[in-house]
């Protein structure tokens, strides 16, 4: 098949991860050519003959499918830093949502300076696809368009946020009309996101937690979805405050009600899917939550880092991938780097199951590629070969982290990171060059930040249950001496 003129070729390539539709699986090429025309490869394989409009020269690099980063929420997280790496609710299941986040969100007139900074450290970590699981605005849109990245935007949405007011229990301002309202607000905004001109630009539902939404909003946003031929993706089985809550309304699992209410299916991607009823910090074993959820063909966003940061994991990658459990894996919370992800993916599954061979590397891989594309439906994404979007990454074999090379996507993962990133493609169009994003600048944005997190400072004891200074509830690591 004689190729369009006009062809870019990376020639020669050390390594290419490439997809191999007939194992279902990526496979290493050794000194292999990829070609792409505007925004589709169409060559990945050994002597490419084809016209070309330019030609790199492949030796020292390895070419990966650009990451899809499934879980998300970066119009705040990167105010985040220095404040919550090390908080956790004793009272409330370690988690650090319902007392500490509400009081440290900077403010939406912030959120676009946080994506954008985000957008710059996922593009430097190899990610080319964003899922962002946000409230809807107009201008959300905009806010990725400008930076080059594919963006999925989960328009969220619920009756109401929680709180606490004495920092061991949780309550839930909940209106359902207000969530009605909201859920056909999003359906809106998410039909006007996937008709953005640029067509990297998309939008799917997300009620927001199993604990903030109704019964009939969950149905509704899957009929909706369906409609359309979407997934919805809802946060669940999160927390331990949450398992024991809807065990209290329902009298159900948070897996078990979902699959009650006729939720549970192939339709559904589950927010973080941690406490299944034989997870080890649960009691529970009057439920087959796992088996349930393995039979369903439901999805799991997989986000180990911020977890891992409150002594909590999934129990455990490996053994959910092996059940046939559909996968990705997500950064949600600041960095915002895909290959740190990886890696505690790996740790921290080996280290829940005991075992080194609970988790590995393919696995990993497989979920932060292939197996986030599969759940946004996307088989033209998270894969290098021929048909599928010219969204990379080209990898520096050069740098001494990468060196030696016997095994590169271990080097990649478990030494060098996103140090050897060196370019990025999506859509074909190059925004990352030499490690520094060519499509915009975030000096403006990080002294935003600047300003949002010192207004999150000046008004911490104001929303705080106990009236705490920001000191008070985040110590620093070490006292300051004047």
């Amino acid at each position: 098949m004689t190729e369009p003129t006009g062809a870019t070729l990376y020639r020669n390539c050390d390594w290419i991860v490439a997809w191999d539709a007939e194992a279902g699986s990526h496979v290493y090429l050794r000194h292999a050519d990829l070609a792409f025309t505007g925004k589709d490869v169409t060559f990945v394989g050994q002597g490419y003959d084809g016209p070309v409009a330019r030609e790199i020269d492949g030796a020292g690099l390895m070419l990966i499918p650009g990451f899809v980063d499934i879980h998300s929420h970066p119009g705040h997280e990167p105010g985040w830093k220095g404040m919550l790496e090390e908080l956790g609710s004793a009272k409330l299941g370690q988690s650090s949502l319902y007392e500490f986040m509400p009081v440290f969100n900077i403010g939406p007139g912030y959120a676009r300076h946080a994506r954008r900074v985000a957008v710059s450290e996922l593009l430097k970590s190899g990610v080319t696809t964003i899922c962002d699981l946000g409230q809807p605005t107009p201008d959300w849109p905009e806010h990725y368009a400008e930076t080059g990245i594919r963006a999925v935007l989960w328009a969220m949405f619920r009756s109401g946020p929680w709180k606490t007011t004495n920092g061991h229990s949780v309550e839930y301002d909940l209106d359902p009309a207000r969530g009605d309202r909201l859920l056909r607000e999003a359906i809106d905004l998410m039909d006007e996101a996937g008709r953005h001109p640029s067509g990297r630009i998309s939008g799917l539902l997300c009620p927001a937690q199993i604990d903030t939404v109704t019964e009939g909003q969950i149905l509704e946003a899957l009929a909706a979805a369906r409609d359309r031929g979407q997934p919805i993706q809802i946060h669940a089985a999160q927390s331990i405050v949450e398992f024991q809550e809807i065990l209290r309304r329902t009298g159900e699992t948070p897996i078990g009600w979902l699959d009650k209410i006729g939720a549970l299916g192939p339709d559904l991607v589950i927010g973080h899917g941690i406490f299944l009823n034989d997870h080890p910090w649960l009691h529970f074993p009057h439920a087959n939550d796992f088996e349930r959820l393995r039979d369903s063909g439901a999805g799991v966003a997989h986000c180990p880092v911020v977890f891992a940061r409150r002594g909590i994991a999934l129990n455990s990658l490996g053994r959910y991938m092996e059940a046939g459990i559909p996968c990705g894996i997500g950064t949600d919370t600041f960095p915002h780097n895909m290959l740190d992800e990886l890696r505690m993916a790996c740790y921290a599954g080996r280290i829940r199951a005991g075992s080194y061979t609970a988790a590995t590397t393919a696995q990993a891989f497989t979920a932060a590629t292939s197996g986030g594309a599969d759940l946004i439906r996307r088989p033209d994404l998270g894969r290098l070969a021929p048909g599928c979007k010219a969204d990379f990454a080209v990898i520096d074999m050069g740098n001494p982290y990468m060196q030696p090379d016997y095994e590169p996507l271990r080097s990649l993962i478990y030494s060098a990171n996103d140090r050897a990133v060196r370019d990025v493609y999506v859509d074909g169009v190059q925004v990352v060059r030499d490690g520094t994003v060519t499509t915009f600048d975030i000096a403006e944005d990080i002294a935003m930040l600047r300003r949002g997190q010192a207004e999150v400072i000046a008004g911490a004891p104001g929303r705080d249950w106990a009236g705490r200074s920001l000191e008070d509830l985040s110590p620093r690591v070490f006292p300051v001496r004047s």
